[in-house]
């Protein structure tokens, strides 16, 4: 809720209690900026260029059943991995068509990594993406863990409606003005 409306296109605090700044028009909403210009307050825009790299990881979890037909090449599907980290890639590359305000981002890598998880019934995802510009891609690291999770679920809920997603999180963000940040381990 605004406290107040703004002149047309100034930053205003809209978070009571928050050190949170965001672009909002003269009705008081908000508003797509340029990447770099709001000059720290906001986790997508910070400071000028150079080098940006995000990692997250998700996890579904299924029955070992499921989970031995992925990696025997069995599933009536095709091959789940394969297709899930094809997904993950390209959502990387669509964040900005999925999450409102995020900005189409020119990556330099995106790596989605698929292996079984140590309890013999799930897979393990972790993603990693790059770019050299303004604004950070810790959205686009968690978007392709996402979509690569969901792909999962989506190929094989014909032989298990009972999977889960969880451990959705990011791992680290390198570069920009808050530098660099790791997750603590579980």
């Amino acid at each position: 809720r605004h406290d107040a409306v703004a002149p047309a296109h100034q930053y205003a605090r809209v978070m009571a209690g928050r050190d949170m700044m965001m672009p909002i028009d003269a009705m008081g909403d908000g508003f797509e900026a340029e990447p770099g210009r709001l000059g720290g307050g906001c986790a997508r825009h910070g400071s000028g260029g150079g080098e940006r790299e995000a990692s997250a990881e998700a996890c579904v979890r299924m029955a070992p059943e499921t989970l031995r037909m992925i990696l025997e090449g069995e599933h009536p599907k095709g091959d789940v991995l394969a297709t899930a980290r094809i997904a993950g890639i390209m959502a990387a590359k669509r964040t900005h068509d999925l999450i409102p305000l995020c900005h189409a981002l020119n990556l330099t890598s995106v790596k989605v990594e698929l292996r079984a998880g140590n309890d013999g019934a799930s897979v393990a995802i972790e993603t990693r993406c790059k770019l050299a510009g303004q604004t950070g891609v810790e959205m686009e690291a968690l978007t392709a863990a996402s979509v690569a999770a969901l792909t999962i679920y989506d190929m094989c809920k014909a032989v298990d409606k009972g999977m889960v997603i969880d451990n959705l999180r990011l791992l680290e963000k390198k570069g920009g003005r808050s530098g660099h940040w790791q997750a603590r381990e579980r």
